[in-house]
């Protein structure tokens, strides 16, 4: 049996008595005894389920004490829990295990009787009214149950601090529509669900243990696409006999974080100086560094201080609610105003919104300026619309237009004779 533990690597007691190798390194197994179980031919991983058939019995033929687990459950799950509730119990009773559903309390309990056999069934009950309260359905969880499945709740709530952190990385977790997590529970052969905040697993040990890292990882800004990449490449590698004892380092990716300590400057401020640059140096604003003076800065006044300079301190509630009342229908019968005069300019011309304009450019124009300034006053508004008429119908009528086309043709024949 001692060969056995000299080939796993574990270094023999020395003949001549000093306790280390010839490496100097300290022999914790100098006196260790050879147990049962340290046989290559065992398979430690191996899960045999409890079977009175074959053997399997208690000491004494029962269990010497009672042992009972208790868990509460939130109120959104109590109607759930008491349609399912029967469906637990029939299930229970076939593993001879008493439990209890406490709506007043918002408990449930399981316990072993003076019937139960298998000594590990209890913890198994544990986790199934575990998973019942952490909104998994009652068909999913009583497959805890067998000895195939283990489970893990995995508690994320504390690992950031930052609520609207915590909820973009768990949705980042669950990814669109389910889709990263159900790429996870493909890999992993485990079922998972995110609750609140928790993650809660079913599965083997080894897809368990994935999951926690997968999961802790997202929650500190590691992204699961990651992961999931390197699961699958570990997926493909273990189909090959060949790389079974062989380091997989070479084969899987390694992804590293960005450093961002290098972008000192926030980037408006660096598109800003670039900006700068390309106008030959125009633009460039240097910020003119601050005196260093030993007294704090000013004190902001406070609400109260406010209130004291306006007067509004010293009226009472209901005067301040109808000083408050009377500013609101001030400011809200300006704004009508404001819309109502923009209403109204979608009817105007927009020839008279020119006139308008060109009216308040030129003084003379302006009936108002003219009087201010001592000058002689305008047409009447009748003079300047008649005007306005005549000079349309010259141009609709084409008056004028002949004196144009000579003037052109004129142009083009000197044009000709300059040419010649």
């Amino acid at each position: 049996m001692a060969s056995n533990i000299i080939e796993h690597g574990q270094a023999a007691a020395p003949v001549d008595g000093t306790v280390g190798d010839r490496h100097g390194k300290k022999n914790h197994n100098k006196y260790r005894r050879d147990k049962p179980w340290d046989n290559a031919d065992i398979d430690h991983w191996e899960n045999n389920p409890w079977d009175e058939s074959t053997g399997d019995t208690l000491p004494g033929g029962r269990l010497l004490e009672e042992s009972s687990f208790a868990t509460l459950f939130p109120k959104y799950r109590e109607k759930y829990l008491r349609e399912v509730w029967p469906l637990v119990t029939r299930t229970l009773d076939k593993y001879k295990i008493a439990c209890e559903l406490n709506l007043v309390e918002g408990s449930m309990t399981v316990r072993t009787t003076r019937k139960t056999s298998d000594p590990y069934i209890i913890l198994k009950a544990r986790d199934l009214i575990k998973l019942l309260a952490r909104s998994i359905p009652a068909p999913q969880a009583l497959k805890i149950l067998n000895d195939e499945y283990n489970c893990d709740i995995i508690k994320i709530g504390g690992l950031v601090r930052n609520k609207e952190r915590f909820v973009k990385r768990r949705q980042r977790l669950i990814g669109p529509d389910g889709a990263t997590l159900k790429a996870l529970e493909l890999l992993t052969q485990c079922y998972i669900l995110v609750q609140g905040n928790t993650v809660s697993v079913m599965g083997t040990h080894k897809g368990i243990k994935k999951v926690r890292t997968v999961v802790i990882e997202c929650m500190n800004n590691i992204h699961p696409v990651y992961n999931i990449k390197r699961l699958m490449i570990m997926k493909e590698l273990e189909k090959d006999p060949k790389l079974q004892n062989e380091s997989w380092e070479r084969f899987l990716p390694t992804f590293q974080k960005k450093n961002l300590s290098k972008r000192r400057k926030p980037r408006q401020v660096v598109e800003e100086a670039q900006k700068a640059a390309k106008n030959g140096g125009e633009g460039k604003v240097r910020s003119k560094k601050k005196s260093y003076t030993p007294f704090p800065p000013a004190q902001q006044p406070s609400k109260i201080d406010l209130q004291l300079d306006s007067g509004e301190y010293f009226l009472s509630e209901r005067e301040r609610k109808a000083r408050q009342l009377s500013e609101k229908k001030m400011a809200s019968k300006e704004k009508s105003e404001e819309k109502r005069r923009a209403r109204e300019m979608e009817f105007v011309h927009p020839s008279m919104l020119e006139d308008s304009q060109d009216r308040d450019d030129d003084p003379e124009a302006n009936p108002k300026d003219a009087v201010s300034s001592g000058d002689d006053g305008p047409p009447d508004d009748l003079e300047r619309l008649t005007s306005k008429f005549a000079k349309k119908k010259r141009k609709s009528s084409g008056v004028g237009g002949g004196d144009e086309e000579s003037k052109k043709s004129s142009k083009k024949k000197k044009k000709r004779k300059s040419k010649d």
